[in-house]
């Protein structure tokens, strides 16, 4: 099935594996060996319904659990994962970020989480498979060339308005030493501005985040008092003022309700929608 890009730029490649399932994988990251990256469509997996075929969330009442965990399966098989190794994340919209270890992996999938509210995950251990979930908002993928360390984090426009980009940096800084000069930052696919209609509030909430400066690239006016927002250019600010330099960072050009055959979106199908997902781990 044929992608809808809102540009012609190569930025991701939709890859299928033996088994079936079908996953889109940066260019800028394929070149480093020792990571693993995806990000999950709606291809290869069981589910049915609304859900087909490849739901990643347990969550989505009523998508059973057994077809969920057969679809984590399938995911880890083509990854080249183990499915002991996932790790998931616990989002509620915040900025929230944990550093994830050995005794982390199989929460999510395996074992019930003992955390909450976490959209970001950061680690420097091998095995483990960061994991978070999507259906218009915004995945970020970080990598620490020097120190190689890896992080992935949910960014909705709540989490953009919070900087969680920002937040994810200064966290890899300050438990491992990481300096943003040193990142690649992939920011994944998602709703697009021409998709994304929102509100007053969410624009006046912007610009208590955002310089001025940046309104007319983050908005565009559309009808009385709504507007156009473009996530992935606002985190592409938020990770420039973070440090990440510009030539390093990566931005999707695939919308995920502009492609709702192969993509789950909530604002095109609303509650009864599978989630994808984003994945990331060291080899």
């Amino acid at each position: 099935m044929k992608i809808v890009k809102k540009n012609d730029r190569h930025i991701l490649t939709l890859k299928r594996a033996k088994n079936g399932v079908e996953y889109l994988s940066f260019d800028a990251l394929e070149k480093y060996s020792n990571i693993v990256q995806g990000f999950s469509t709606r291809t290869g997996g069981v589910s049915t319904g609304p859900y087909a075929t490849m739901n990643l969330s347990f969550s989505r009442e009523p998508d059973n659990r057994e077809g969920v965990l057969e679809n984590y399966k399938r995911m880890a098989q083509a990854l080249g994962v183990e499915l002991e190794s996932f790790v998931l994340s616990y989002q509620e919209h915040s900025n929230n970020v944990k550093v994830v270890s050995a005794e982390d992996r199989g929460k999510g999938v395996l074992f019930e989480r003992d955390y909450r509210n976490i959209d970001g995950l950061i680690t420097n251990e091998r095995g483990i498979t960061l994991g978070a979930f999507f259906a218009d908002c915004i995945p970020l993928y970080f990598y620490d060339r020097v120190n190689n360390v890896i992080g992935l984090a949910h960014s909705g426009w709540r989490g953009t308005v919070k900087r969680i980009g920002a937040n994810m940096t200064d966290l890899m800084n300050r438990h491992f030493g990481s300096k943003a000069k040193d990142m690649v930052a992939c920011i994944g696919p998602g709703i697009c501005a021409d998709c994304y209609q929102v509100s007053m509030d969410v624009y006046e909430e912007f610009s208590k985040s955002f310089d001025k400066k940046y309104m007319s690239d983050i908005f565009r006016e559309d009808e009385k008092d709504h507007f156009r927002l473009s996530l992935w250019r606002a985190n592409e600010i938020v990770l420039e003022e973070a440090g990440v330099h510009r030539e390093n960072i990566f931005t999707s050009n695939i919308c995920t309700a502009c492609n709702k055959e192969i993509l789950y979106s909530h604002r095109v199908m609303g509650e009864k929608r599978g989630n994808m997902a984003a994945f990331m781990a060291l080899k």
